[in-house]
């Protein structure tokens, strides 16, 4: 099954191919040609992977699916969640800003809990139907008081999941994409789809 991912971010696709393998074939937005930078002006998660996938569906008419991803600290009220990409107010999807934001906004404050929630919008074109789906995936763990491990993308540095030692980026590719908040959305995803195609 070919299937569009709306996104041109390198890591999320290769992050995503490993994790629903050689049955599905995922192509990305640079793939079918679309260079639009696709505004995310939801408020939550949930409306701006919608946003993404209603763009794609309504300008190219094929199924595809989006996601959106945001780190929810307790402490901070939940943010910086659906900012978390353009966190830092000077730069813009700007990771090592983000981070030196959130460890300076956090202190010394020993509230480090914290979650990662993917949610992916899905639109899928059949013979006689669209079919709408959302997924959603999160992992609990609390945020590190200095970043640990250079691997992984975005606030892996920062992030030690419940029951590890050592943070996703220390974690290797491997093991994130069996337990991560994206990885649980996507299982539900190609469940999902499997069982369309059964």
């Amino acid at each position: 099954m070919k299937i569009v991912f709306a996104t041109n971010n390198q890591n999320k696709l290769s992050e995503i191919r490993n994790i629903l393998g050689s049955e599905f074939e995922i192509v990305s937005l640079h793939d079918i040609g679309c260079t639009e930078d696709i505004p995310e002006t939801g408020n939550t998660l949930e409306e701006n992977a919608l946003i993404k996938a209603r763009y794609v569906y309504n300008k190219y008419g094929l199924s595809c699916f989006a996601d959106d991803t945001g780190l929810e600290v307790e402490a901070l009220g939940g943010t910086p969640g659906v900012r978390s990409a353009r966190y830092d107010d000077i730069t813009d999807h700007d990771s090592e800003a983000n981070m030196r934001k959130l460890l300076r906004e956090l202190g010394d404050n020993n509230n480090r809990k914290a979650q990662f929630r993917t949610v992916i919008a899905l639109l899928l074109k059949t013979s006689n139907q669209l079919i709408s789906h959302t997924f959603e995936g999160k992992i609990e763990g609390h945020i590190a008081l200095t970043k640990q491990g250079t691997a992984g993308f975005g606030y892996d540095p920062l992030f030690i999941p419940i029951g590890y030692q050592q943070s996703f980026a220390q974690l290797g590719m491997d093991i994130k994409n069996q337990i991560s908040h994206r990885a649980r959305a996507v299982k539900q995803l190609a469940d999902y789809l499997k069982q369309l195609n059964s």
